[in-house]
């Protein structure tokens, strides 16, 4: 395995490690099974889907890190937080010791997130098991699956290497009162005139600060909307040069513009933080998040305390797709028909997924069921989007998703590139400061960078 490889798989701490250890092959799909798997997540999500769905499964213990299939096999849920690295980190180290692992303790299933899915379903890193191996065949088991999913789940040479229930289109998702304040309704046809586009939205933007609201809470809250429209991927395959590509500077030169003008809430910096959190809440003053489906679901709706329906989706001022859970068979299972039936189970079964969709409220995977969905306000209306069907909106956006290009360097540079600039728009740096910052941070965390460009 190259050097550079090495060192995008693993954490520096193991950068003189190898994973051939992982082995070329999966265990024979004609051999006995094992009696334990192990699936490596960061959260519950995933375990309460495969409760919800598979049918082998016959209990959980009480503090859900033991699944019992009707079969006597135990799922043994390994959970480490996404926070930090943690997660990358904890599955990184396991699979350095795949190959030698004790049958019992060999990585069976494990999931990925969109921002470093693409580390590991590299060909050359071969951690990823082809679903072909599986007897999984993508044209025909997952022909329902939207598009960019698949290619978002396959390596370079086009192999599918993972599969995923979620699809994950974004929408605009606003406060009812404030609309019915500044914009005298709170239809969400109506709303969605007033944001059709990015310059339609800046007039609106205008219009809701002049009755003392913000747009959005945060600069950071536009980024995956510019991020997840680049035209070529942060770093090409078999290259070590970050190319910044000219719609990240524009998230920049906007999100300056925007914030001086008073659309956002100076007193939000960035994401994921009390103060963001805070911006969702009954008293606050901003107008909209940018969310999909388990945005609203697991972030929106937990940390809103009004009453139940102050909230609607309509259409995003631009197409966009944020997140997804990639499953994947790991190289060296010893399960790999329980990693099969389990993978078909959660990602290709269309009753399965509708059931997903009514139950957690994901936009699932499959084409043809997320278009019923989306005429059927009987069963998938939202209570705390007021009886909204929020899957009319979805569907629409979902049809005209184009993935970004990815490459093993996204995360890194994702995080960083927002990091970098949030000192700039808060006046901590200049411009200049924060462009020398990223380029820092970027090289610490990938020691084989040699070159970042900025566009002209």
């Amino acid at each position: 395995m190259k050097k550079k490889l090495v060192g995008i798989l693993l954490t520096a701490a193991m950068a003189a490690g190898t994973l051939a250890g992982c082995g070329n092959q999966a265990a024979s799909g004609s051999g006995e099974e094992g009696k334990v798997i192990n699936i490596y997540s960061w959260n519950n999500e995933f375990r309460e889907r495969v409760e919800l769905v598979y049918s082998e499964v016959k209990g959980t213990s009480a503090d859900g890190t033991v699944t019992i299939l009707n079969d006597g096999t135990e799922i043994h849920w390994i959970i480490n937080p996404n926070q930090d690295g943690v997660y990358q980190q904890k599955l990184d180290e396991a699979l350095l010791n795949q190959g030698s692992a004790a049958a019992d303790d060999k990585i069976d299933i494990f999931l990925t997130e969109t921002d470093y899915v693409n580390k590991y379903t590299d060909a050359e890193a071969n951690v990823a098991m082809p679903l072909t191996d599986l007897g999984i065949n993508p044209d025909t088991d997952l022909a329902d699956q939207y598009g960019f999913t698949k290619v978002t789940a396959s390596d370079m040479n086009g192999v599918q290497r993972g599969s995923t229930w979620q699809c994950c289109p974004g929408l605009l998702v606003y406060r009812r009162d404030i609309a019915k304040d500044v914009f005298g309704t709170d239809d969400p046809a109506a709303v969605g005139e007033k944001v059709k586009d990015w310059e339609t939205l800046k007039a609106t933007a205008e219009e809701l600060k002049e009755n003392g609201y913000y747009t959005f809470a945060s600069y950071a809250d536009t980024f995956r909307l510019y991020g997840n429209s680049i035209d070529a991927p942060w770093v090409a395959q078999g290259e070590t040069v970050i190319k910044i590509d000219q719609k990240i500077m524009d998230w920049v030169f906007d999100s300056k513009e925007w914030l001086d003008a008073g659309y956002f809430n100076p007193a939000v910096k960035g994401q994921w933080n009390p103060d963001w959190n805070q911006a969702m809440g009954s008293t606050s003053k901003v107008f909209a998040f940018l969310f999909p489906a388990w945005g609203i679901d697991f972030t929106l709706k937990e940390n809103w305390d009004g009453k139940t329906g102050a909230w609607a989706v309509t259409n995003p001022p631009q197409e966009y797709n944020w997140g997804g859970s990639y499953v994947h068979a790991c190289v060296g299972t010893d399960n790999p028909q329980h990693a099969r039936d389990i993978i078909l189970a959660v990602t290709a079964d269309k009753d399965n997924l509708l059931k997903i969709s009514q139950e957690k409220t994901d936009f699932t995977n499959t084409q043809t069921s997320m278009r019923a969905a989306a005429k059927d306000d009987q069963n998938f209306s939202s209570e705390f989007l007021g009886g909204q069907n929020p899957f009319t909106y979805f569907a629409p956006v979902a049809e005209n998703i184009q993935i970004a290009p990815l490459s093993a360097y996204d995360q890194g540079c994702v995080e960083l590139i927002q990091n970098s600039f949030s000192d700039y728009f808060q006046g901590k740096v200049d411009f200049d400061k924060a462009k020398a910052n990223f380029e820092t941070a970027i090289r610490e965390r990938y020691p084989d960078i040699t070159e970042i460009q900025w566009p002209q």
